[in-house]
């Protein structure tokens, strides 16, 4: 379930609006997304997810003037394994989704924005 706001409801009522909202949803139940905005993530799991990849750097022998890279590498990829806005969409896996709605905002000439999603899972 994804709540997916816009200023109008002329574009609300819309097929393009309604065909977007329903490629997130399917997103979301496919790509099992956290968070939604990278601001939503708590920052002590951000500071245990760079502790742990600095600890694997040391761990693989990594030059040290290197970890400082390699965490901030990690740390992306968890964000874009896990929020939303930044996870690559699984129908065309080069456009985030992000840019999805960026494309449907140029198209609808209307502010899109994902408020919130909630994913139900039969085996959670």
């Amino acid at each position: 379930m994804v709540e997916l706001n816009c200023e109008s409801d002329f574009v609300a009522k819309g097929d393009d609006f309604r065909s977007l909202a329903r490629e997130l949803a399917m997103h979301v139940a496919a790509a099992a997304p956290r968070w939604t905005t990278r601001e939503e993530v708590p920052a002590d799991l951000i500071q245990q997810e760079r502790e742990v990849a600095l600890e694997q750097a040391r761990n693989e022998g990594r030059p040290e003037a290197a970890w400082e890279k390699i965490v901030e590498g990690r740390v992306n990829n968890f964000y874009k394994e896990n929020v939303l806005l930044e996870q690559a969409w699984v129908r065309e896996p080069k456009t985030s989704i992000e840019n999805l709605i960026k494309e449907n905002i140029s198209k609808l000439q209307e502010n899109i924005t994902v408020r919130r999603f909630a994913r139900y899972s039969i085996k959670e």
